[in-house]
């Protein structure tokens, strides 16, 4: 592979990056977690038989407070029935050396460790890290291509897809959480680098801003064949100069939403509502929220998606840890549990598992 343009790639992405430094980064976009507040709130799993699949998480022990498999576990042994998760891409224990850009193969290798510790069976029933989701930096354009390799090559069979962020908003207050070149989406060589997922059965994690949405659909109709999830609802914005505008916002929001679910290879993950970029303040009052408090504010936002993309292009996630700043685990699944009571048994099992397992093809 040519350095220079591996330089260039590196360069326009985020210069001199770290490992651990977009954690320590993004600081602002969530709380961090406080085992001792989150304490101070507990409830009955309801439905503690549902059967689910947790489709985004995190883990990570480098500039930001330990969560790794052990913390994983205990989040899991609250009382929800989690029979699989999937891992995704947070920069976390990148290769030191070699190549920048094969580095990230460092976090498949780490990823795909964790799981074989899961399935062992020591670390409870759950098969943690079953699916991963990688990093691999798509400006690299047709040189992203043996990255990709090596990273299906790390990851043991379980590697599924990537995430490549383009979260961007000209609002400084906004675009701090995120440093990324404007339009990503759109730029050549991303695309070059786009085109390589789909021949090697890979899908793409896609993290934005909400005014982004419109993007992301012109990506899905140009590339068709590719699987794409929306991550975290589409980004609803609630803070800086989105601050006091929830109405207009979400109405802005919502027009987007139909828009890019009109792409048949777009599915939606319903989750991340927990960090500070929504703008609720759950993690600065005096005792952790209930479920059904979490249920209110969320689900307008959850309905919209579920009613645009129905409920087999639809699945709920945790985010963890950086929605655990605003609640637990157990409060979490509680409240999307209430928010899909209406649904019909089959639906409910789309939006907690099979979805999740179609989309990562996990077969659980």
């Amino acid at each position: 592979m040519n350095d220079a343009i591996v330089d260039a790639a590196n360069k326009r992405l985020l210069p001199s990056r770290r490992p651990g430094e977009e954690e320590r980064s993004a600081s602002g976009l969530y709380a961090e977690p406080r085992e001792d507040w989150l304490a101070g709130h507990s409830e009955a799993i309801i439905d503690s038989g549902r059967r689910i699949i947790d489709p985004h998480h995190h883990l990570w022990d480098c500039g930001r407070p330990r969560y790794l498999i052990e913390e994983a576990a205990a989040d899991i042994a609250s009382g929800h029935n989690v029979v699989a998760t999937i891992y995704v891409d947070c920069q976390s224990m990148y290769r030191a050396s070699g190549p920048e850009a094969f580095r990230p193969v460092g976090e498949v290798e780490f990823a795909n460790g964790v799981a074989a510790m899961s399935a062992s069976g020591g670390y409870g029933k759950a098969q943690i890290c079953a699916g991963i989701v990688s990093h691999v930096n798509l400006l690299l354009g047709d040189g992203a291509k043996p990255v990709l390799e090596a990273e299906i090559a790390a990851g043991g069979g379980r590697v599924r897809g990537i995430r490549h962020s383009s979260a961007w908003d000209a609002d400084s207050d906004v675009g701090k959480y995120s440093k990324r070149p404007k339009r990503l989406l759109g730029d050549p060589e991303f695309r070059k680098g786009f085109a390589c997922l789909a021949p090697l059965n890979l899908s793409f994690d896609a993290w934005l801003f909400h005014p982004q949405i419109g993007e992301l659909a012109d990506l899905a109709r140009a590339f068709p064949d590719t699987n794409i999830v929306l991550d975290h609802c589409g980004g609803p914005i609630g803070v800086g100069s989105y601050a006091g505008r929830r109405e207009e916002v979400f109405a802005v929001w919502k027009s987007s939403i139909t828009e890019i679910a009109e792409c048949a290879n777009v599915v939606v993950k319903l989750g991340g509502l927990g960090m500070r970029l929504l703008g609720y303040d759950f993690h600065q009052r005096p005792t952790p929220p209930t479920s059904e408090q979490l249920a209110a504010a969320w689900r307008p936002y959850i309905d919209t998606c579920i009613e645009a993309f129905g409920p087999e292009r639809a699945m709920f996630e945790s985010n963890f840890p950086p929605d655990k700043g605003q609640c637990s685990f157990q409060v979490l699944f509680n409240a999307f549990k209430r928010i899909a009571a209406p649904y019909s048994e089959d639906e409910k099992t789309a939006l907690f598992s099979k979805t999740a397992s179609d989309f990562y093809r996990l077969g659980v």
